[in-house]
């Protein structure tokens, strides 16, 4: 925290207001900003071609896995939206904004709420990707939910009025999340948790079984299993077995950097974990793709060798500028791997207990557990009854998100009365998703016309 922060903290505390004084500001911001005004869909003045983008953010990565970064964007509309959440921040800059900020996901998609474990054991949903965190207006990530629903039912072949309930069902059970916050204790709200609890509480009764089922295979996603499926016992040595192209081995002086960087990776746990994962010892480190977005960056998977035949999998992902930064008025990360744990920490309820950063090579990572238990509901495989259950399920999530930054009576005070705002951030949705397509259409015209290169999996 900054020192203009402390003094702000230092002023605030201990000064109470009454709960309606709460949500009196919150609605004068309302009346500066409408919900009706959150219709409109802006396009940047200065947005670049689709080409030109994909190029600008292909700058950096593995030049070897360009082609497959863009044949995975290439699949389909849905999965193009998945790499361009910068493309998406420059025309969300253009339009109205509600003057109340939040700690961002910053890339908000249905496929970024998944599911993962407790320390407890506890399976529970949340959002999952923080790659692009930053304090920005909380509707951005609304919008950018929203939008993700239409195409993603639209993938799935669902109704262009599935769609569009569905994203304004999301809008709805984000507000409805937002009031009840506001209404509990702080401490309760604090630590709301996204278990099965949250669908009834959002209406969203019907997506139990696909949550239990989803739960059923995360609880078997763990280390161990890692371990028994790609690795195996050379002697005295433990080593992960190559599966090109997703999984391959490293030059010696790079698994020597991602050892040697792990020292100061630790230092950035708690204390407990420190005496914890001092425990293990280090077998070996390979490479591994990572997701749509995120292909081309660099990514190590480190097997730690724990108590008899324990295994411990560590991830180190490469954490680069996010790309809402250009948008935003906030000053550069002096070290992108902890802007996102911070993030994340502020935004999840439960983060993994071995989420740090570190410093490999020159470049900023995270590093935190691989397949901590950690699961998903695939949003394009969804019918309209449970693409609607699962936009309920995701806008209550986001809004229990965003209360950790945001006073929940600030935001309950700006969406009451707001079926407006369903509707326009419904049919901001929709538009957006249009535009999606065109440029989507414009990438694969690219790829034919021999502009980007291309591996389709």
């Amino acid at each position: 925290m900054g020192e203009r922060k402390r003094a702000e903290a230092a002023a605030a505390l201990g000064r109470w207001t009454e709960p309606e004084e709460v949500l009196a500001q919150g609605r004068a911001l309302r009346a500066a900003v409408a919900h009706e005004e959150h219709r409109a869909m802006s396009i940047a003045s200065n947005r670049p071609s689709v080409v030109d983008y994909v190029e600008a953010t292909n700058q950096g990565r593995l030049p070897e896995l360009v082609a497959l970064r863009v044949g995975r964007m290439l699949a389909s509309p849905f999965s193009f939206y998945r790499g361009t959440a910068g493309l998406m921040a420059g025309d969300l800059a253009e339009g109205v904004r509600s003057g109340l900020d939040a700690q961002l996901c910053g890339d908000a998609h249905a496929a970024n709420f998944g599911l993962y474990g407790t320390p407890e054991g506890q399976i529970v949903m949340d959002i999952n990707d923080f790659d692009e965190t930053l304090p920005g207006p909380w509707e951005w990530d609304l919008k950018r939910l929203a939008a993700s629903l239409v195409l993603a039912g639209r993938q799935g072949g669902v109704s262009e009025k599935g769609c569009r309930d569905a994203a304004e069902d999301a809008v709805r059970a984000y507000r409805g999340a937002a009031k009840h916050l506001a209404e509990l204790p702080f401490l309760e709200s604090w630590s709301a948790l996204g278990d099965e609890s949250v669908l009834s509480k959002s209406k969203a009764d019907d997506l139990l079984d696909e949550f239990g089922k989803a739960a059923s295979k995360a609880r078997k996603n763990t280390s161990a299993k890692v371990a028994a499926k790609w690795t195996r016992r050379e002697g005295e040595h433990w080593r992960f077995v190559a599966d090109p192209p997703v999984l391959t081995r490293i030059p010696d002086a790079t698994a020597t950097a991602v050892v040697d960087a792990l020292p100061s990776y630790v230092d950035t746990l708690r204390e407990s974990r420190y005496s914890l994962i001092m425990r293990y010892g280090v077998s070996d480190v390979a490479f591994r793709v990572v997701g749509t977005g995120s292909v081309g960056l660099r990514n190590y998977l480190i097997l730690l060798h724990g108590n008899g035949d324990e295994a411990l999998v560590l991830q180190a992902k490469e954490a680069r500028p996010s790309a809402l930064a250009p948008f935003l008025d906030v000053p550069p990360a002096k070290h992108e791997g902890k802007r996102i744990v911070h993030g994340a920490r502020l935004v999840q309820a439960e983060t993994d207990i071995l989420l740090g950063w570190t410093t490999i090579e020159g470049r900023h990572f995270i590093v935190r557990q691989f397949r901590n238990r950690k699961g998903e509901i695939d949003a394009t495989t969804l019918k309209r009854d449970d693409l609607d259950d699962y936009g309920r399920f995701a806008g209550a999530l986001l809004a229990r998100a965003h209360s950790r930054s945001v006073d929940p009576r600030l935001l309950a005070g700006y969406l009451a009365d707001g079926a407006g705002l369903d509707e326009s951030i419904a049919g901001y949705a929709q538009e957006y998703a249009d535009r999606t397509e065109a440029d989507h259409e414009e990438l694969v015209k690219a790829v034919k016309a021999g502009r980007l290169p291309a591996h389709v999996e």
